[in-house]
């Protein structure tokens, strides 16, 4: 009897143990035909956009990526550096293969020569050094790091750049906002170089805007994505087949006729973005002995504010500005000069929480003025841009000289509080030409009063896109540089960001949303109770596995007793 129950349990155990490797072949099968992933984070950190997952699927071929982000870092840096590898891991996955990484330390690079010859080809190409100081069993150290990387694809290479985020924010915050950017830069740098953009961008001419020599860097980064024309408004019927038009900084007036184009591109489903000022002001003329800004006379009043927004001929004072060189003495024949403040050079660090402006860096502006909503029906108004709280309006006409660069701050002036100086406006914009006839000299008569869903952008300053000439050479800075004081601020990346978001109907800009909590612990807490969580850990795992231990004994002892 008892010979035949162990017969018949020893037949059981088998079977169940057949049972669990079907299972398991069976669950492997699935699994290779279905694919599957589980991010159990609360702010889904690992997840990756639906945009990012389809652009990766559709990818024709193998994308190499360099990543120079390896070494001994503080832990701020390791989490960037594990968040690099972790969603380069699920970019080869998503892309079948089709993305491969390497992690490379160029102060691996034993020859002197050789590593200062490397790390100047990366400067070149864009990747440029931070000096990282950090504490070592209680020594300060200093270690070159490289927070970039090198994305090629088919003999082209781009450089992406991983340290971003905001300069005013505190180390820790800036890295983690350096983390959340991690998915954006790299599928936006995939995207521009294997995915040929068939958008045409129309730059516009004829009314005395920046010349191409002061946009260069601007039509040059939009052409890695986009095609872009120049043309001047009296010189084509239509601004058909554009998709986007850029206005940077006219001088004079718009005629009827050139604002029923710009009207009726809109109407159509035409984006836009404008960088316009409203009052006349040029730090030559002010240099020279000073003057006065008047308002221009652009007659694009009353197109914008047919769309929802009003440029004031105002001009704003803030005390969080930039600099400029001013003579301020003299050593025998040769000036003597000193970097002052300029309150008429606002430094806009004060941002929406908008993918445009989502962890933007300071941007750098010169005589700019403010803007109002007024009603425009059907119209989302998302002011994106604003002046620090410490800003002051003056109107025109206002006096410019350098003597008030020098003139004591009253801060009692400075509280106007924060101004808003961009707006994205969305919906179905109405016609300013509705219930009325088109002007004399334009081919297209027939009057589109009521438009289609579209997007367009104001921005209170048409400096905002001008880079700085070189005097000496005649080349062009980078947009955003300040070659007074060596300082590159986030111009570029508002105005392309903006682009993109007009102009992107995929949405990958809406990666720029990523956001990732920050958890610092309490470092009081963490100083007071070390010791205690010390032992827990120690502890805890050791009484818990006795436990068990004595537990299972009893158990077994209960159970084989009955026999």
């Amino acid at each position: 009897m008892v010979e035949e129950q162990n017969k018949s349990k020893r037949s059981s155990d088998i079977l169940r143990f057949l049972a669990w490797v079907a299972g398991i072949i069976l669950l492997n099968l699935v699994a290779a035909n279905y694919f599957f992933r589980l991010d159990l984070t609360e702010d889904k950190r690992y997840t990756i956009a639906p945009v990012t997952k389809q652009m990766l699927q559709e990818l024709p071929d193998e994308v190499v990526v360099d990543v120079y982000l390896e070494g001994e870092f503080p832990a701020g840096f390791r989490r960037l550096q594990q968040s690099v590898k972790e969603t380069l891991d699920e970019f080869r996955i998503y892309s079948g293969g089709n993305i491969r990484y390497n992690f490379i330390d160029p102060n691996e690079i034993s020859d002197e020569k050789q590593r200062t010859e490397f790390i100047t080809n990366l400067a070149k190409k864009g990747i440029i050094p931070t000096n990282l100081r950090a504490t070592e069993d209680g020594k300060q150290v200093e270690r070159l790091v490289f927070p970039g990387a090198i994305v090629k694809y088919k003999g082209k290479e781009t450089a992406v750049n991983l340290l971003k985020g905001n300069l005013a924010a505190s180390p820790d915050e800036r890295l983690n906002q350096s983390v959340e950017g991690v998915e954006y830069e790299f599928a936006t740098a995939i995207r521009k170089m294997a995915f040929q953009g068939n958008k045409i961008i129309g730059y516009i001419a004829g009314q005395g805007e920046l010349e191409m020599q002061e946009v260069t860097d601007l039509l040059g980064s939009l052409q890695e994505y986009y095609r872009v024309a120049r043309g001047e408004l009296s010189q084509i019927p239509s601004l058909e087949g554009l998709d986007l038009i850029i206005i940077a900084k006219p001088t004079s007036a718009f005629t009827e006729a050139d604002k029923y184009k710009i009207d009726q591109f809109i109407m159509k489903g035409g984006k836009a973005v404008f960088f316009v000022d409203a009052l006349n002001a040029n730090m030559d003329s002010v240099g020279a002995g000073g003057m006065f800004a008047i308002p221009y006379n652009l007659n694009l009043d009353d197109l914008l504010f047919r769309y929802g927004v009003r440029l004031n001929p105002t001009m704003i004072m803030d005390l969080n500005s930039g600099f400029i060189p001013v003579v301020t003495g003299y050593m025998g024949d040769k000036p003597q000069t000193e970097m002052i403040n300029w309150r008429f050079y606002p430094l806009l660090n004060n941002f929406a929480k908008h993918p445009i402006t989502r962890n933007l860096d300071a941007v750098y502006t010169k005589f700019i003025g403010t803007i109002d909503t007024v009603k425009a029906d059907g119209i989302r108004k998302t002011p994106l841009v604003f002046s620090s709280k410490y800003s002051r309006v003056l109107q025109p006409p206002v006096p410019l000289t350098l003597e008030e660069a020098r003139m004591e701050v009253k801060p009692e002036q400075f509280q106007a509080g924060e101004l808003p100086v961009g707006y994205l406006l969305e919906g179905k914009f109405t016609s300013l030409f509705r219930n009325r006839r088109a002007p004399e000299g334009v081919q297209d008569t027939q009057v589109k009063e009521q438009g289609e869903e579209t997007k367009i952008a104001v921005f209170s300053d048409g400096d905002l896109v001008r880079n700085e000439v070189n005097p000496r050479t005649g080349q062009a800075y980078e947009l955003g540089f300040d070659r007074f004081n060596n300082i590159t601020f986030a111009n570029k990346e508002l105005a392309m960001n903006t682009v993109h978001y007009l102009l992107d109907a995929e949405g990958l800009i809406n990666v720029r949303n990523k956001e990732i909590q920050l958890r610092p612990l309490d470092k009081l807490r963490v100083r007071e109770e070390k010791t205690y969580w010390q032992l827990l850990n120690l502890g805890a795992p050791i009484l818990l596995l006795v436990l068990f231990g004595v537990a299972r004994y009893y158990m077994r002892k209960r159970r084989y007793e009955r026999f």
